[in-house]
């Protein structure tokens, strides 16, 4: 299939690489020269617009930071529609709100263009391979045309509903997986400053209900470490959560716990950590308390 590609970020570079590994033809586009060169290399048209990758395109994938970017992109002036033939298809894997996909949808919709909403889960490593979570929301038909495409980024795929359904459980994912991870960092650096080991912890909370995959597979990699290198940026998980707040009151309800998460994730942003992974929020705690929460180093047999 002739494929398009708009958003080669840290999650849609590898993406878009896989497209191509899947032996679709690929035409790509995004603000940042060097991201396009690395596609390029490795076998893809560089497009000079999104209009110009919609008309060279039977599928257009975007995987964008913003909602405003996916209108834009797709709506805007020189946009994907502009360029697309009628009975194209585009699959917007971006997190965003459900409300926006149905905008973007409908509008596409009555220029003869189809849409599927696919935002994933897991992380750049599982982008890299091919292993990405996917959660897809759209008419059976063009999830069905979407899939040859869709299966070369993930291998597991949740079909969650009509358009936009996809986007409302990643927006909920990231709601709960983003509390948990400032959960996490506050109660393990009460915690040490108490006078406990993480070790200790970790052990105990294995056992109770305050186990959790954040604790099992996403710190030990980064802030465990002490490493905030751009994997999940503060200020995306920032955007995330507060989608679901304002999603929240839009239902008529408060959501005190997402707004605890979303000012910790502005404060960390403030101090100037927007661009570094969410595990510097454990570094903050660390830097307020003047403690460390790393493993204690083993010593060596004799």
């Amino acid at each position: 299939m002739k494929v398009g590609f708009i958003g080669l970020g840290v999650m849609g570079g590898p993406m878009a690489a896989n497209i191509l590994k899947g032996g679709h033809s690929l035409t790509v586009f995004d603000l940042n020269p060097a991201s396009v060169a690395t596609l390029t290399a490795a076998g893809a048209k560089a497009a000079a617009s999104p209009r110009d990758v919609g008309a060279a395109s039977d599928i257009v994938v975007t995987m964008l930071p913003l909602p405003s970017h996916v209108e834009q992109v797709y709506l805007g002036p020189n946009g994907v529609a502009e360029g697309m033939a009628r009975g194209g298809l585009v699959i917007d894997m971006s997190t965003i709100d459900p409300q926006t996909s149905k905008r973007v949808g409908k509008a596409l919709r009555e220029r003869g263009i189809a849409m599927v909403d696919s935002p994933v889960g897991k992380t750049s490593e599982h982008a890299v391979t091919g292993t990405l979570t996917l959660m897809v929301g759209g008419e059976p038909a063009d999830i069905a045309r979407a899939k040859p495409v869709l299966d070369c980024m993930g291998n597991q795929t949740f079909l969650c509903g009509g358009l936009g359904a996809g986007h409302a459980m990643k927006m909920t994912n990231n709601l709960l997986a983003t509390t948990i991870m400032c959960a996490n960092t506050e109660a393990l650096a009460i915690g040490v400053k108490e006078g406990l080991t993480l070790e200790l912890m970790v052990e105990v909370m294995k056992t109770t209900m305050a186990w959790n995959q954040q604790l099992a597979v996403a710190m030990p990699k980064k802030a465990f470490i002490g490493d905030d290198s751009p994997g999940f940026m503060v200020k995306l998980a920032a955007k995330d959560v507060r989608l679901a707040v304002d999603a929240a009151k839009a239902l008529g309800f408060q959501a005190l716990v997402g707004e605890g998460a979303l000012a910790t994730l502005d404060r960390a942003a403030s101090l100037g950590y927007a661009e570094r992974d969410t595990a510097a929020l454990m570094k903050i705690r660390e830097d307020e308390l003047g403690i460390r929460v790393r493993p204690q180093a083993q010593p060596k047999a004799a």
